[in-house]
């Protein structure tokens, strides 16, 4: 243990202040994941990352922790990863599972909580500065599609995601959850301008693929192969919108059996991401 760079802190009490960052999880208007708006309204605008394995993706990430709470077990589990420079003073504050389940309002198998503020948000020109593959979100805005979405593109080759209109909090508590801590390391950014800002996709030479089982689609196959790809997919049940898809160079299905006519959301994209990325190696 002497060798970790974060300062470990016996917690006894569940009503110390020093574990506020981490109060009431599950609570709808008091959770501190919450966006802060102007005022100081709302939520702290935290992000909490929940479990070892997302716990050492936020040190690794540009979400700099600046305060952990776990189980001692836990902290023996951390013990590589709190090494580094960037938790250097962190404070680590130890607690047994009793008092952490009432700091946060229920049981955490997972015994291991760390809390970061989030940095400036970075602009799309920034996300896809150097990225050859990319996914595009509109309307999508169930938390685990978003999750599930960030973790298949860390594993099939997408180098950001990008939010039009109607998505929804990529960094809220269990986004980053189901994505393993993913939506903390693939770049992400907002369209400022919907859906007029997806000239700049096409100002930077990516080809935009709208994912869709409508008429006049192609093979999905049959269109991944320009040097820089964009996936535009949206919420199950409407899909992207027409205004979107109009906007698109191309349209392209995912070919199915059995009369099925579509795919979760999250699902879909993964199948398009490994299409890219077999594009891409043979």
């Amino acid at each position: 243990m002497s060798s970790i760079c974060v300062d470990v802190i016996d917690i006894d009490d569940p009503a110390d202040e020093r574990v506020d960052d981490f109060r009431d999880l599950n609570s709808v208007d008091r959770r501190p994941d919450l966006p802060a708006l102007p005022g100081g309204r709302v939520g702290k605008g935290l992000v909490i990352a929940e479990g070892v394995l997302v716990a050492q993706r936020m040190i690794a990430s540009r979400f700099t922790p600046h305060a952990f709470l776990g189980v001692d077990k836990r902290l023996g589990e951390l013990t590589d990863a709190l090494t580094v420079p960037s938790v250097q003073g962190v404070p680590f504050y130890r607690a047994s599972a009793e008092v952490m389940a009432e700091v946060v309002g229920f049981h955490l198998n997972r015994g291991v909580l760390g809390a970061a503020r989030r940095p400036a948000a970075l602009s799309v020109g920034e996300a896809i500065e150097s990225a050859q593959t990319v996914a595009v979100l509109e309307g999508v805005n169930d938390h685990e599609n978003i999750g599930s979405i960030f973790r298949n593109a860390a594993g099939l080759g997408v180098d950001a995601v990008l939010f039009g209109a109607g998505c929804a909090d990529p960094l809220y508590r269990r986004c980053v959850r189901v994505s393993m801590g993913h939506a903390l390391l693939v770049p992400f950014a907002r369209f400022d301008d919907w859906p007029r800002g997806l000239s700049v996709l096409r100002d930077n030479d990516f080809r935009t693929i709208s994912l869709t089982p409508g008429e006049g689609s192609k093979p999905l196959s049959e269109t991944v192969d320009a040097p820089r790809v964009a996936f535009l997919v949206g919420a199950e049940g409407p899909g992207l919108s027409e205004t979107v898809m109009r906007a698109s160079d191309v349209r392209a299905r995912i070919p199915m059996s059995r009369g099925t006519d579509s795919l979760n959301v999250a699902t879909a994209a993964a199948i398009a991401f490994y299409e890219r990325e077999r594009s891409l190696t043979t």
